[in-house]
């Protein structure tokens, strides 16, 4: 496999992540953006693309291959709860 298949191959594999991640960090954003002026929004979608990263390594490790809908449902449990947890979500009532 060459430079760009590989660096494509790379670019698929994370990209759930990544949309994952800016999409969480724009409806938090627009969601409570007033609310938190401190916040920024893109320290959230960094936050959570190294989650969603870690949660998609880990489901490639554990099943060996890509793909799996067990591994799509870790990334989205693991980049919510890291929304959640970002955003104060345990401080609301």
């Amino acid at each position: 496999m060459g430079v760009l298949a590989g660096l494509d191959h790379l670019a698929n594999f994370l990209a759930p992540a990544l949309f994952l991640a800016l999409a969480l960090a724009a409806v938090g954003w627009l969601a409570w953006g007033r609310a938190q002026p401190g916040r920024r929004a893109w320290r959230h979608a960094a936050v959570n693309f190294a989650v969603g990263a870690a949660a998609l390594a880990a489901g490639l490790a554990v099943f060996g291959r890509d793909g799996k809908m067990a591994t799509y449902a870790a990334l989205v449990v693991a980049v919510a709860a890291s929304q959640w947890c970002l955003s104060g979500g345990w401080r609301r009532r």
